[in-house]
């Protein structure tokens, strides 16, 4: 019999064992998923263009309307795009993978601040690129420049970032990421930015994308989506924009990977982008969450947990508790009846936890208490 692609043997499955929905009686800290529903202009819009029988063919990197509304909304980020330049995806996660087909060979290095969303890791391996996880600090989960160095050989070809950060929830200061760009450039590296988080951000500072600094634009490759700002998860959709010799060749991997995302709701993403007061509702909702949750968890006993500086994940050390990160998900799931994502199913990510606070402060509140009289019961 023929053999299938060896390189799946070496791709994990991410979250998944802790991600299947649970009996009802759980709180679920695992899911990292706003709990508002897509705001009502953008679903009315996609009805209105099913109604106007927008179900056919369209022009292959978005319509002409979304990629300017794309390029509109980055400039809102400093970030200067040509909508020629901007292709839309189905989903940000595709958009990631079309970023590394462009610009990695086989066996080329791509340096990840670790832990790190675990998909990453599973789309180098994938085509056969290069993951090389390099550990951030401890006390807050932002870069650690020492060890980036350490990391570089001569097969080093890109840096993957991630700010603000899922899992830890670290938000990268302006700072940081003009030391990264510096990084970037002395070793002649692309950066990967996956800014799907960036209009969840808590601290003082904004996101910040190393596109908008001097010397940036020509090496950043900028990713980002709908799901998580605009509450548009299952919607698929994600958009991509770079340098126009790294675009010119998504547009080919898109062309032959997916053609294009359903046409009908296109004009609803682009409705999507206009909305400024849904989305700091649901930011300022979270920001309000995170505040709670940081509360009630730096009490618990055996955890040490840094205050969330975005996304919506609050990532904590559980090695005080005498458990193992797996040990500590499968009792919280077992005994008090909370789920929640055990930090190593992430290579960097032993010994921690993470705590999704996109579910309601009831819910918060609740779950953080059944962990209380657990782990105080021990």
């Amino acid at each position: 019999m023929p053999e299938i692609n060896r390189s799946l043997d070496n791709v994990g499955t991410g979250f998944a064992a802790f991600l299947s929905p649970p009996s009802p009686e759980v709180i679920r800290f695992s899911v990292g998923q706003p709990d508002f529903d897509t705001p009502q202009p953008i679903v009315d819009e996609v009805k209105a263009a099913l109604d106007r029988g927008e179900t056919t063919y369209t022009r292959t990197q978005g319509s002409v309307e979304l990629c300017q509304a794309v390029a509109t909304h980055l400039a809102n980020h400093n970030i200067t795009a040509d909508p020629q330049d901007v292709v839309i995806t189905p989903g940000c996660k595709q958009a990631i993978l079309y970023a590394m087909m462009a610009t990695l060979d086989a066996g080329d290095e791509v340096l990840v601040l670790s832990p790190a969303w675990p998909s990453y890791d599973g789309m180098l391996k994938l085509l056969n690129y290069v993951p090389v996880h390099v550990q951030v600090r401890r006390d807050n989960y932002h870069p650690d420049f020492s060890a980036l160095e350490s990391a570089v050989t001569g097969k080093t070809k890109a840096i993957m970032l991630n700010s603000p950060n899922n899992p830890t929830g670290a938000v990268y200061t302006p700072e940081e990421i003009e030391q990264l760009l510096e990084f970037a450039k002395k070793h002649d590296l692309w950066i990967l930015d996956d800014m799907i988080y960036a209009t969840l951000a808590w601290t003082d500072y904004p996101y910040t994308s190393p596109s908008s600094l001097p010397g940036g634009e020509e090496r950043t490759i900028t990713i980002g989506g709908w799901s998580k700002g605009w509450a548009m998860t299952g919607w698929r959709m994600g958009w991509i924009t770079g340098p126009k010799r790294v675009m010119d060749g998504v547009k080919k991997i898109n062309v032959s990977a997916a053609t294009h995302v359903a046409t009908f709701i296109m004009p609803a993403a682009a409705v999507a982008l206009t909305l400024h007061e849904e989305t700091e509702i649901m930011a300022a909702s979270f920001k309000e969450r995170r505040g709670i949750i940081h509360g009630l968890l730096k009490e618990l006993p055996g955890l040490v947990v840094p205050e969330p500086e975005g996304a919506f994940y609050a990532f904590c050390d559980i090695t005080g508790t005498g458990m193992t990160d797996i040990e500590f998900a499968n009792r919280a799931l077992e005994e008090a009846k909370v789920q929640l994502i055990p930090g190593s199913l992430m290579e960097g990510g032993e010994g921690f936890v993470r705590i999704s606070y996109a579910t309601s402060p009831e819910n918060i509140r609740e779950g953080v208490q059944r962990l209380s009289v657990w782990l105080n019961s021990l």
